[in-house]
This record gives structure tokens, sequence and C-alpha cells, in this order.
């Protein structure tokens, strides 16, 4: 299970915090490291923090944006600290755990900047959000600990499924990937502009509950396929 799932940060201000998430990573067996437009990488503080794990700074991957980051993977978790205007599927990092193990598909986990966290629209590209249940209080968690309690809740599925495997159904279709449902999308809002069901002057938040409607429905290759295809049928009905 180690290599379907990736940590991804994003916009990381300070090097320290790469490093210690990737030692965490190291800690909990994850391997595979994507950084979206860091503010000072490379960088020797984060191979001081990184205390031995450096083949994963050696190894990450340093993209631009977080479409990148994401555009191979079939399912996307992002973390929120706080309720959204537009409801969203939301997990704890136990229930989160359990759907990396369940589903078997690649999943990122996204981590926002130190500051501020996940932009909405961030937020919107992921299936779920998971939340870590600290105190009101005090709720604030360093970077770094919370890539490590989320990485520590996949290292205590994976022993537990050591201990008592789970065979999961087998699909006949693989899942579409991110890259492919954003392409749907883009190809739905085109349609529904030219059918006038959408006034692109005032979008409301159709297209948001659009992405959250397929999100969640989790699509095969071929369904995903299907519905590009009636799209383009329906263009070539109105031209």
């Amino acid at each position: 299970m180690q290599n379907k799932v990736r940590i991804v940060l994003v916009n990381t201000s300070h090097p320290g915090n790469i490093g210690a998430a990737a030692r965490a990573m190291k800690n909990m067996g994850l391997a595979d490291l994507y950084l979206v437009a860091p503010k000072d990488y490379p960088s020797d503080e984060a191979v001081s923090r990184a205390a031995g794990a450096t083949d994963i700074l050696e190894n990450a991957v340093v993209v631009e944006t977080l479409e990148e980051a994401l555009a191979d993977c079939q399912l996307a978790i992002g973390t929120s600290a706080r309720e959204r205007n537009i409801p969203w599927p939301l997990v704890d990092p136990r229930q989160a755990a359990d759907l990396v193990f369940d589903e078997g598909l690649v999943t990122a986990f996204v981590f926002g900047r130190e500051d501020r966290g996940l932009t909405n629209e961030e937020l919107q590209r992921c299936n779920y959000h998971v939340h870590i249940p600290s105190v009101e209080t005090f709720s604030s968690l360093n970077l770094g600990a919370a890539v490590q309690v989320i990485a520590y809740e996949l290292r205590m599925k994976s022993l537990l499924m050591k201990d008592s495997p789970v065979v999961a159904s087998k699909w006949d279709v693989p899942a579409a990937n991110i890259e492919q449902i954003d392409y749907l999308l883009e190809h739905l809002e085109k349609v529904l502009v030219q059918t006038e069901f959408l006034d692109p002057d005032m979008p409301m938040q159709v297209m948001t509950r659009f992405r959250r409607l397929f999100q969640r429905s989790r699509l095969d290759q071929q369904e995903l396929g299907m519905l590009r295809g009636m799209l383009t049928s329906m263009e070539k009905k109105m031209q």
C-alpha cells in the first residue's frame, strides 16, 4: 500500500517543516512526497529536520500546481480545520486510513500552508476532507505533526490488515483519476453554457456542486467515457 499513498504539501513556507514531514513519513513507511510551489526548497534546514529521511527529500517531486500533484491520483483527501460554505464529505484520520485500504486507490493526502491551510478551491479538488480532532482551545497543529498523525493511522491500518487481511471485491474497470474528472467537468461546463443551463456571468456554485457529485460518485474510466460521449453527442445535435 505504501506506493499508493502520496503526501502532498502545498506552498510550504518553512523548509524545516518539509524535513519534519519527510521524517514522519519514513517513520511510518511512506515514501512518496510531492511539494507544490514550496517557498524555500531545496534547503539544508529541510535535510537537518529530516533526521535521516534524506532519501525521501531527494526523491520528492516538486511541481508548480496542485493539479499537477493530483493528476494521476484516483482519490484525494485534503486536510481541513474548519467547516466550509458548501458541506463536503468529512472523515477523521482513522476513517481516512480505512478509505485508503478499503478502496485500494492511488490516494493523495493534501496539506496546506502553515498559516492558513488550503484554499476553498484547493479543498474542492479533494474527494474528502480530513479533520484531526484536536482540542478546540488549542487546535492548530504543526505541519510535521499533522503529517505524523495521518501517517500513523495509515501504519496502524496496514498492521491490522496484515493480521486480518480482507480481500476487496475487484472492480472490472480502473477508477477514473483526478485529471480525467477535471476534463469531464470542463466538458460539462462548456455544454451547460451552450445549452444556457449555466450562465457564465452568474455561475453561482453549480460547477462546484457538480465536482462534489462526481468526486463522491467515484466514477470508473468506462463510466466517465460514457458521460464524455453523451456530452459530445449533445454538442453534435446542437450544431
